[in-house]
């Protein structure tokens, strides 16, 4: 009982920033003055900012332009898509973000070779580093770990990074601590049929990742994972796009980050947008409020809408779709939330003109 109380409490610590250091699997979570939507921008291939007092109504930033310039951030294809950003768990300072290395405009298909991670100071400046996984064992740094696909030139899609912080994770050399990196692969010039999501670990520098390792595999396409660890139940939670099957945006948990995790039930999705397609999902939590929002985009419509729904605190019963407002062409990103400093300091640096 004791210990089931200490784990209750670290985990309310951790998802509420409470701590003064972050105490369990989960990105460090700080700030009551507003949220930040970093996207992909359905104007470009690149990176936007938009900013909210109340996690609904947002303003873009530098005009909806990029706050952050592809060709320097992505040495694959220059284009940058589905952006997630977040907090710095192991230090508790600077940011993080994972992007998709691609430019359909330029190469007119939906196949790429990598991803982008980058870190920041201050969410303005950032560096990157680009794996470009044709390379093979190479740019990984456990290159005697088994392979998930048996030649690395040949893979063809690398998709929608995100990163999870996970304390227990042990490194070789004995350090503790790594970010759990979930993403989905294809290599379909080798025969496979779909889509898998797998993971790997990247160091607290960012700079090095692991092999991937096959986190499930359904039988079909899946891909645009959204992990979270619910205090409403200790959980892990998953919003999935499932491409067979009932296709659209599905619910699963597990009791560990690496699994199982079972296939979702068939009633546990967004099934107010009819047979619209959805994709690209992302839940966080308002300040004060129990239950969850989950921001995904509807692409069936033209325009396309970007979608902010409810959820309870089990992050499952979808209701009440709303446009999100403010924004100059929303799509695929991740939300965090602000300190008034932080806010006012993207607020001066993109919008210095207004």
């Amino acid at each position: 009982m004791r210990n089931d109380l200490l784990k209750h409490f670290a985990m309310a610590a951790c998802l509420f920033g409470c701590a003064a250091e972050p105490v369990c699997a989960q990105n460090l979570q700080k700030g009551t003055y507003g949220y930040l939507y970093c996207h992909m921008s359905d104007m470009g291939e690149y990176t936007a900012y938009a900013l909210s007092r109340d996690g609904l109504n947002y303003h873009d930033l530098n005009d909806g332009k990029a706050v952050i310039d592809p060709e320097q951030t992505s040495l694959i294809e220059g284009g940058s898509r589905d952006a997630y950003v977040c907090r710095k768990s192991d230090s508790g300072k600077g940011y993080l973000m994972v992007t998709t290395d691609m430019c359909n405009r330029k190469s007119r298909t939906w196949f790429n070779y990598g991803i982008n991670l980058l870190k920041s100071d201050d969410l303005i400046h950032w560096t990157s580093t680009t794996f470009d996984f044709r390379k093979g064992a190479s740019i990984f740094c456990d290159p005697e770990s088994p392979d998930v696909v048996a030649d690395w030139s040949k893979i063809n899609r690398v998709w929608a990074p995100q990163i999870f912080w996970d304390p227990d994770y042990v490194w070789p050399d004995g350090d503790k601590g790594g970010y759990f990196i979930y993403y989905s692969i294809w290599s379909s010039n080798e025969g496979d049929a779909y889509d898998r999501m797998v993971y790997s670990y990247a160091d607290k520098s960012f700079t090095k990742l692991t092999k991937p390792r096959v986190l499930f595999d359904w039988g079909y396409a899946t891909i645009d994972a959204d992990i979270n660890l619910l205090e409403s139940d200790g959980k892990y939670h998953m919003l999935i796009k499932k491409e067979g099957g009932h296709p659209g945006i599905f619910h699963t948990k597990a009791d560990k980050l690496t699994g199982p995790w079972p296939e979702p039930d068939e009633k546990d999705f967004v099934n107010f947008e009819g047979k619209k397609k959805c994709e690209g999902s992302s839940a966080f939590q308002i300040v004060g409020e129990e239950g969850w929002r989950v921001a995904y985009i509807q692409y069936s419509d033209r325009p396309k809408h970007y979608r902010i729904c409810k959820a309870d605190k089990y992050l499952s019963n979808f209701h009440d779709p709303v446009d999100i407002k403010g924004v100059t062409g929303p799509q695929h990103g991740s939300f965090m939330r602000l300190t008034k400093k932080e806010y006012k300091r993207l607020e001066k640096h993109f919008n210095k003109k207004k």
